[in-house]
């Protein structure tokens, strides 16, 4: 059988004398339509323009979740952050009913294999060690994988003589891995007490929630706590200790608000100004004055 050259079915490119060639038109890039609603007021936003938002809703101020890389991209000068411990992944040491899947898809909805990141970056040219806790992965959860990654990086701003900025988000130590994740409280704060004790700085931003093992341990151990608006802080919930207690707690319990009252806060900062804040707080402990 003769086969027929596909060539043959194909329109010449002739041109007509003096026609001008016209230039290839790329096609235009399909714009990001995902949309992005306020927590508080529901309103609409592009989620592409979250960023230039400062992730805050323009109509009522209120602050959108971020995830751990979003709030590392947005916070460092941009090509900045080089992640450390990329390997280290969570195990089902005790063979927890359902951990192993539900491990698994905390990894594929949040797209990191554990719920904290660790590295090191500049803000505003200024070299810091960071975490950033990730509120997409079992709520922030701390695990043992979570405890090292964070000691691992107080370890290591120890040995280069750098800052820890931290981000903390949690709703404390993960059960499904028992005493292995509570063990991860001594571990860390041993950390952070190696670390000041070289005269290094430690600013931890408190997210809303910060509670359980994480609030008990290396959140409250900083020599600088910011927090943001409205966020929930404590160790228990308040469901908890009203049932406990058999009492009716005050209005604003365990928000931000009312920690800086009582003294556990040292300031409350919003999203819009916390690079600045944190570039002050970073050049003033370096003797360098304000900005």
């Amino acid at each position: 059988m003769r086969l027929i050259s596909k060539e043959l079915f194909k329109k010449p490119k002739n041109r007509l004398e003096g026609e001008q060639e016209q230039p290839a038109i790329a096609p235009a890039p399909e714009a990001d339509a995902r949309m992005a609603e306020c927590p508080e007021c529901k309103a609409q936003a592009v989620a592409a323009q979250l960023p230039g938002m400062d992730f805050m809703c323009p109509h009522c101020g209120a602050q959108y979740p971020m995830s751990a890389r979003e709030r590392v991209l947005w916070l460092t000068d941009a090509d900045s952050f080089q992640e450390l411990d990329v390997g280290l992944l969570p195990m089902d040491r005790l063979q927890f009913p359902a951990y192993a899947e539900k491990l698994k898809r905390a990894q594929v909805d949040s797209g990191e294999p554990e719920g904290v990141i660790t590295g090191v970056a500049t803000i505003a040219g200024q070299p810091i060690a960071l975490f950033s806790m990730n509120p997409m992965f079992i709520m922030g959860s701390m695990g043992a994988v979570v405890g090292e990654k964070i000691t691992r990086l107080f370890e290591y701003a120890t040995e280069k003589g750098l800052p820890v900025v931290g981000y903390t988000v949690s709703g404390g130590a993960r059960i499904q891995e028992g005493m292995f994740s509570l063990m991860q409280m001594a571990k860390t704060s041993g950390a952070v007490l190696r670390h000041s004790e070289a005269g290094l700085f430690y600013l931890a931003v408190l997210t809303n929630p910060t509670t359980g093992g994480v609030v008990a341990s290396f959140a409250m151990e900083a020599d600088v706590i910011l927090a943001e608006p409205k966020a929930l802080i404590g160790f228990a919930g308040p469901r908890v200790i009203e049932q406990t207690m058999r009492q009716k707690l005050p209005e604003g319990f365990q928000r931000a608000e009312f920690l800086l009252k009582k003294g556990f806060v040292d300031r409350i900062v919003e999203r819009g100004a916390q690079k600045r804040e944190i570039a002050l707080l970073l050049a003033m402990h370096r003797g360098e004055g304000c900005l």
